[in-house]
């Protein structure tokens, strides 16, 4: 990858010089040129391009390269540079745009990466001045500091950024109380299509009128010339045919010009970029005026036979004065009824429900909560009790009752359930591995609240006559409902079904006063319905007025009142092909096998979150590098590219490819639940480094690491030996010229008595079969055994005096772990089959396998499903436990006394439990035996088994470690445990630690009376 190593200013240009058409780009005369002209990096290479060249969309084009400005001053000189060369130029933020808008063939102006901090907040002015690239939710970080808020909350907050934001004029849930971005933007900093950097806010009209000139040499003049013709002629034609709803990002955002200019005698030109999505200008830095934080909410969750009903209630429920009223159908009801995490919501509600509105409330007090839902629920759903007694002066409407029953939620706890009920079916929709996928096109309509049951009516009739089907969800409260069909794009019938749909839709719309998008943009997908939205009139105004802003259609060019064709340059379509050079060798359970799983990610990104916004495990490498190629999103994308041929032949067979893209992937297999999507990069990563190996061979030091079962035996058998060995001056330079390992790193130390050792030599079990309730195979894991064995008798320690009887198996090997984290899935499946032929026998009988190492113990409960098929490895599967998960599932704590000490613990769960919804048991077993717990919302450790020991991966494990020591440095707590092996070791090093941290079991042993 390219980088900047000149100095920027007024370089010479005699580099790349060509009309632009991308076949002829000389890019490597363009990046010189560039690097000589910016402070920030260059990179036209082939792996960056293909990761730019899709977002959250259903849409991929290759842009020309990117570049990393680091100021305004970088973005105006790559702009004059393109200006110079007619080559289109596309500002990004975090890519998370749904229709389209951020991908293009025009150099990539990646606002993320560096533009990306706070400058100011003012909360007397209850304003913050913020750069192009700021993430919303740390914008909002630093306003909550005095109470304030960005108000507009869309879903993707956490990792869009604020020029986006405005770039798309974007809502959120809470629309009907703050309305679009565009109400918050009080100036912007903008780079205007020549080069010309300037700032654009409250502007008088008459200044606007004297310096206007339609044929200046300047951007400006023009600009306020056309502004000037709009205010004067276009007036009647606005009112009458833009949409009168708070959620129309349809066109240009002109009714709020006309709207400021009839109101007053200046209007705000920074407002006219809100939906302009960059094409009108590139935004560099914006000042926004912020909301005080609500001082408490409430929500009441109403329930429905039909979503038509539902949808009959929303317009008398506004009456009620809602902060929110989102809606949830029968299709996502059943697809969170089938979820372990809100399956008990669901099961809460009435049998027979079919569809819910959920209804917020902004109230002053906990009282004045409580009273607005009293209200709404007696006038809405009168039958259903209520916390309080309605009010005389309630709002009552004449409307029917169609609402069934009602549920109230006012702690934090329950209000948090309810909203990730309401949200919980997308990813399942997204999950769908088959070729037909539930796409964003027509997913953000918008009509007035009143026409919904009409609306909804007819799109089910349109749908039906395509036979197919959509969920409605989202924001029915401002007419605002995600649909999004089952199309398959990759077919000819599919495209055409996926643009009859589309305009089908846009005549509904028209038909019921609404917008072809209310929240989510025009970009690829919607920009050609505008023409139809608005008439030939402002769709010729709104050419006019891009135009003068650009008058060589150089900026984002197509969008909103351009040339796109939705059913062009979509990611999957008839002509795309996928050959992934190789036969699987897991297995694959889905709709489409191993394709499936790459074709998965829909680009959402919510990989790219930070620890403090997202939390979770997913993607600890983007978490510490902050790149695109170091995310879930961009490796999956990477992967699918290579494989479709966006890139050479067998090209993720390729040591740069293995290298740049998935080699630093930790295969913390976060992404397989934190992502919506549950794209498992882990698994696939597995299958392409074991046929790489199939191909290339291996490393010494990758087998070694394979059989660390069989060099932790030898471990042992020479100890102390071995322990003193890595201790003389000298070994960690050996050991890293040697074996590659990093000579930071201390190896592990080896125990002469492991813990098999120690079992036989106390005689074995110390409950008798005979009396003993549960009879537990007390698995000897690799670390266990031969590095920490006190965990294991602790374990044993725990059980027996829970009355358990417990046998260490004689007959297995290694659990299979290192073999497959290191792409040898054949040994992995040898030890595999192996330990269930060994073990079945006493699964069946009643006996249950405990793990005490939690990544061993994952793989076999879902590992080895990968690897396996049978009846055996299912019940084996079943029935192995995390040794804490066991004594919490089976309650085997119930009947002991514990006198803990007054100790507060903090807590970090291996994120393979996370991954597989496992890691909580260990803090409910640890707060019952008396202490203190502050579990940590953390992402792997970085260690990730061998990763952490290899010398090229040693920086990107400590960056990683930073993190989680950052978290454990903020904790009351004040002793550190954990349950993996792995992240024991790294926490060991943490700046100021004693120790090595113990295991959870180990306290809980400690404890016992």
């Amino acid at each position: 990858m390219a980088s900047n190593t000149g100095e920027r200013g007024e370089a010479p240009l005699d580099g790349a010089n060509f009309d632009y058409v991308s076949d002829e780009v000389d890019r490597p005369a363009m990046v010189d040129d560039l690097e000589r002209l910016v402070a920030g990096e260059v990179r036209f290479d082939s792996y960056t391009r293909q990761l730019y060249a899709t977002d959250a969309s259903a849409y991929e084009a290759t842009p020309i390269g990117v570049v990393f400005p680091t100021d305004t001053d970088d973005v105006a000189a790559t702009m004059r540079y393109c200006a110079e060369r007619d080559i289109p130029v596309l500002p990004r933020g975090g890519g998370t745009s749904l229709a389209g808008q951020t991908v293009s063939e025009a150099v990539v102006l990646d606002f993320a990466t560096h533009m990306n901090d706070v400058l100011d907040v003012d909360p007397e002015a209850a304003e913050a001045t913020a750069q192009a690239g700021t993430v919303l939710a740390e914008l909002n970080d630093a306003a909550g500091e005095y109470g304030l808020k960005f108000a507009p909350d869309p879903a993707a907050g956490d990792r869009s950024v604020l020029a986006g934001a405005i770039g798309n004029n974007s809502t959120g849930s809470h629309s009907l109380k703050y309305g679009k971005t565009d109400a918050y933007v009080e100036e912007v900093e903008c780079v205007l299509a020549d080069g010309t950097v300037t700032r654009l806010g409250e502007t008088p009209l008459d200044e606007i009128r004297a310096e206007a000139d339609p044929d200046a040499d300047e951007i400006l003049p023009r600009v306020y010339a056309e502004v000037v013709r709009i205010v004067d002629e276009e007036r009647e034609e606005i009112e009458r045919r833009y949409p009168s709803l708070k959620r129309n990002v349809s066109g240009y955002n002109l009714d709020m010009l006309i709207d400021e200019a009839t109101g007053g005698d200046s209007v705000n030109l920074a407002r006219l970029l809100a939906g302009s999505e960059g094409t009108l200008a590139t935004i560099t830095e914006a000042t926004v005026s912020l909301e005080p934080v609500p001082e408490t909410k409430s929500v009441c969750l109403l329930t429905y036979d039909d979503v038509l009903d539902a949808m009959e209630d929303v317009a008398p429920i506004l009456e009620h004065d809602p902060a929110a009223v989102e809606v949830m159908d029968d299709v996502l009801l059943e697809l969170a009824g089938e979820t372990a995490e809100f399956e008990d919501v669901v099961g809460l509600l009435p049998e027979g429900t079919d569809s819910t509105l959920l209804v917020e409330f902004y109230a002053e007090d906990d009282d004045h909560g409580r009273q607005q839902v009293a209200d709404l629920i007696a006038d809405r759903c009168p039958d259903a009790p209520s916390e309080v007694d309605p009010r005389d002066d309630r709002v009552v409407t004449d409307e029917p009752i169609h609402a069934v029953t009602a549920m109230e939620a006012h702690d934090d706890e329950t209000r948090s359930k309810f909203w990730k009920m309401r949200k919980s079916g997308l990813p399942i929709l997204l999950g769908r591995t088959s070729d037909a996928k539930h796409i964003a096109y027509i997913e953000d309509t918008a009509v007035p609240a009143e026409h919904l049951p009409e609306y909804v009516a007819d799109v089910q009739a349109v749908l039906e006559e395509y036979d197919t089907f959509a969920s409605y969800y989202a924001h029915a409260g401002p007419g605002v409902l995600h649909i999004r069909p089952l199309v398959n794009t990759k077919t000819l019938d599919g495209l055409e079904d996926y643009h009859d749909i589309a305009d089908e839709m846009t005549d509904l719309v028209v038909k019921y006063g609404g917008s072809v998008s209310g929240e989510h943009g025009d970009g690829r997908a919607r920009t050609q319905w505008n023409r139809k939205l608005y008439g030939d009139r402002l769709w010729n105004v709104f050419r006019d007025l891009k135009t003068a802003f650009d008058s060589d259609w150089l900026l984002n060019p197509g969008n909103v009142c351009g040339d796109h064709d939705m059913t062009e340059n979509l990611r999957f379509d008839p002509a795309y092909d996928f050959e992934a050079g190789f036969e699987p060798s897991l297995r694959w359970e889905n709709e489409n096998g191993f394709q499936g799983m790459v074709e998965l990610c829909h680009g959402c990104a919510g990989c790219r979150g930070s620890q403090e916004n997202t939390g979770g495990v997913m993607c600890p490498t983007y978490r510490a590098a902050e790149e695109e190629i170091q995310s879930t999103r961009g490796r999956a994308n990477m992967l699918r590219q290579a494989m479709s041929g966006d890139l050479d032949p067998d090209e993720q067979f390729d040591d740069e490819f293995l290298t740049e893209v998935l080699d630093l992937c930790v295969g913390c297999k976060g992404c397989s639940k934190d992502c919506p999507s549950e794209v498992d990069m882990a698994k696939m990563k597995a299958e392409l480094t074991h046929e790489y190996h199939q191909r290339e061979g291996a490393s010494l030091r990758d087998r070694l690491f394979a059989n660390v079962s069989l060099v932790s035996k030898v471990g042992s058998a020479l100890a102390p030996l071995s322990n003193w060995a890595g201790k003389l001056p000298g070994a960690g330079r050996l050991q890293e010229t040697l074996m590659g390992v990093a000579a930071e790193r201390d190896l592990p130390q080896f125990h002469r008595e492991t813990f098999v050792d120690w079992f036989d030599a106390r005689g074995g079990a110390g409950v008798s079969r005979a009396d003993a309730e549960r009879a537990v195979l007390l698995f000897p894991d690799t670390y266990t055994n031969h590095n920490h064995p006190d965990a294991a008798r602790a374990a044993v320690e725990l059980l027996e005096a829970a009355g358990v009887h417990v046998r260490v198996p004689r007959d297995v090997v290694g659990s299979g772990r290192p073999p497959l984290s290191k792409g040898f899935l054949d040994l992995a499946r040898e030890r595999a089959a192996h330990n269930v032929e060994a073990l079945a026998p006493d699964v069946d009988a009643g006996w249950d396998v405990v793990v005490v190492e939690p990544s061993d113990a994952v793989m076999f409960q879902s590992d080895y499903l990968d690897l396996l098929d049978g009846e055996d490895v299912e019940t084996v599967a079943a029935n192995t436990y995390g040794v804490l998960e066991y004594v919490d599932a089976f309650g085997i704590d119930g009947d002991l006394t514990f006198e803990a000490p007054g100790e507060h613990l903090v807590y970090h769960g291996h994120c393979h439990q996370k991954s597989t919804k496992k890691d909580h048991h260990a803090v409910g077993v640890l707060r019952r035996a008396g202490y203190d717990v502050d579990p940590l919302d953390s992402t792997c450790c970085g260690m990730a088994g061998s990763f952490g020991y290899e010398a090229e991966h040693y920086s990107m494990s400590k960056a990683i470690a930073r993190i989680l020591y950052g978290q454990v440095d903020e904790s009351p707590g004040e002793t550190v445990v954990a349950p993996g092996a792995s992240c024991r070791s790294q926490l060991g090093d943490r700046p100021g630690a004693d120790d090595h941290p113990p295991h959870p079991i180990e306290k809980v042993a400690a404890a016992l009376a």
